[in-house]
This record gives structure tokens, C-alpha cells and sequence, in this order.
């Protein structure tokens, strides 16, 4: 059992979640608002042993180095790398910190978001249309660039709605491409599709200037990565041929600082997180609630085999008799 747990700023778990934390740790103290910077972050964790936190905070090697009594930090949000955590994992390592976060909880609402925002470009049923007449998905070139989990499933979602489907990635999957979907070099793959969708892991900044123009114009993309994947000054270049259309869902996945672009004729974003559903925070619930349970079992039969194995010898070298 934990002696005090910290949430440092919310962390999307449910209230049942919430509730049973206290299962894992004598005190629990949950922050409803964000840290403004990391002396507030260390001052939020002061001597817990362990912490929660969910993307939009960074815990960095100071944080880790000025508390301690720290032995466990959840993340509840998306780790795919340490290279694309919001917590510098190798510093936790070195200071003997265990860093755990989730995967694929949200996926279903993202996949959703896209067929849906997509369906009503192309037919019209909101405000703009890409075409003059309305278009359905059949035959239509989606090329996905980045082949993991939630691409996979946008591309399922897709295909099944009649879509010609390509993609691109760092590894081949020939899982994929058994059931129709094409790999493509992305210089080849971007001219060819109507429709890119990145689906890259955080901090994976791919589009830049050429790629734009790889892509050309009268073209769809969707961002529905964490962050952007796109270079913020070559998208607004893009976006200024005047026939192209940028979604996403939430202002984080735009990437703009300066919130200019939120405003674009040819931006559409939601503003919020797709993913996010009922179903995307129970899911989160439960598996940052089991990796709390896991790593309290595993660290209590550690301490029942030292305990078992007896008090350690005292060699009597080099003591008088």
C-alpha cells in the first residue's frame, strides 16, 4: 500500500475510480486544477510516494530528483514510447521510479469522429462540401500514416464503408495488407490519396513543407495524434491554396500557439477531445487502476521473499575476537 498518493492535476478518472484509490494508499489527494509549473508540481507531490498525472503536465528529471520519497508515477494517458512521454522515464528509472501508463482506451471515439466528420464533408450535410455534387466513401483514396492501433481501426471503419485504403509506416504489416490495405513510400502514397489521416504518436512532428507538397491541393487531412504531426507555419501554407481542409479534434492537435489558425475557414476543429467518452474514461479507469494493483503486488512479494530469506550475514572479517 501506498502511504500517500497525489494526483497533480485531473486525470479523467471515473468517480468509482476515484473512490477506489483509497483501497491503494493510506492518504489520497486529488488536484482539480493544472500546475502553472514545476515548482507547483513539486510542491503538489511534496513527500508522496506515489503520483498520478495525466498529459497535459510534464514530470521532468528535476521534478523526480527534488521529491525523494517518490517509488511510482501513473500516467493516465497514452504511453507509447519514452520518447513521446510527458514524463522523463529514464530519469525515473535511474532514481529506481516505476512509470506505467495506458494504451488504446480511447481508439472507438477518435474512429467515429473520423467517419463521421468525413461522411459530412463529402455529402454536405454541414455547412461545406468538398465537391460539387455529394460524394460517398466508396472508392475514395484514404491514405493512413501511422499503422498502429487507432490506424488500424480508422482503416477498418473505412474500408468496411467502401474506401480504397493505403498507408504508411516505420514497419511493413503484412496483416494489413493481406486484407487490402496498400503500403506506400509516403512520397508516392500522399499524391495519390484524396484523404490523409495521421495517426502518429505524440511529439512526432512528420509533415513538414514537402510533404505539403507532396500532398498538393484539394485534398482532406486529419490529425487525430495527441499533438500535431505537422509543421504550424507549413500547414498555414498549405491551407492558404484555399481548397484544402484540416480537421481535428481538439486545439492540441492543431498545434497552433498563437490560436490563430482555430479560426480558418478551412480549420475544422471541435475543440475538444473525441476520444474522451463514457466508455474511453472507464476503460482508462480501470487499466491505471490496475497498474497501481500490479505494481503494489509485485512490490509486496519482493518484500515477503526478502523477508523470507532471512536477515543477511554479517561477515566478522577483520573484527576483533
Amino acid at each position: 500500500m501506498f502511504r500517500k498518493l497525489v494526483a497533480i492535476e485531473p486525470v479523467n478518472l471515473v468517480p468509482a475510480a476515484k473512490h477506489r484509490l483509497k483501497e491503494y494508499a493510506e492518504a489520497v489527494v486529488l488536484y482539480d486544477s493544472l500546475p502553472q509549473d514545476e515548482a507547483e508540481i513539486i510542491r503538489r507531490i511534496g513527500d508522496a510516494d506515489a503520483v498520478l498525472l495525466s498529459y497535459t503536465s510534464r514530470i521532468e528529471k528535476p521534478v523526480i530528483e527534488a521529491c525523494p520519497t517518490l517509488r511510482y508515477i501513473g500516467m493516465c494517458c497514452s504511453l507509447y514510447s519514452e520518447q513521446s512521454a510527458n514524463v522523463d522515464i529514464r530519469s525515473a528509472r535511474e532514481r529506481g521510479v516505476v512509470v506505467t501508463g495506458v494504451r488504446d482506451y480511447g481508439d472507438q471515439g477518435v474512429v467515429e469522429y473520423v467517419v463521421s466528420e468525413l461522411i459530412r464533408y463529402l455529402h454536405g450535410f454541414g455547412a461545406k462540401r468538398w465537391q460539387e455534387q455529394p460524394v460517398e466513401l466508396t472508392g475514395l483514396r484514404v491514405g493512413i500514416v501511422g499503422l498502429g492501433v487507432s490506424g488500424q481501426l480508422i482503416a477498418d471503419g473505412l474500408q468496411a464503408l467502401g474506401a480504397d485504403l493505403y498507408y504508411f509506416s516505420r514497419g511493413r504489416k503484412p496483416e494489413q495488407e493481406a486484407r487490402g490495405i496498400k503500403y506506400l513510400p509516403l512520397p508516392q502514397l500522399l499524391p495519390l490519396v484524396d484523404v490523409v489521416c495521421c495517426c502518429l504518436n505524440k511529439n512526432v512532428i512528420l509533415f513538414g513543407e514537402e510533404q505539403f507538397e507532396w500532398l498538393g491541393n484539394h485534398k482532406i487531412m486529419f490529425n487525430t495524434s495527441i499533438g500535431p504531426s505537422h509543421d504550424i507555419d507549413a500547414l498555414a501554407q498549405w491551407l492558404a491554396h484555399g481548397d484544402n481542409e484540416f480537421f481535428c479534434d481538439s486545439a492540441g492537435a492543431l498545434g497552433d500557439p498563437s490560436g490563430a489558425l482555430l479560426s480558418h475557414p478551412h480549420v475544422n476543429c471541435l475543440n475538444r477531445s473525441a476520444g474522451l467518452t463514457r466508455q474511453a474514461l472507464e476503460r482508462l479507469s480501470e487499466k491505471a487502476l490496475r497498474n497501481i494493483a500490479t505494481f503494489l503486488s509485485a512490490t509486496d512479494c519482493s518484500v515477503r521473499r526478502r523477508s523470507a530469506a532471512g536477515p543477511r550475514p554479517v561477515s566478522n572479517a577483520g573484527r576483533p575476537n
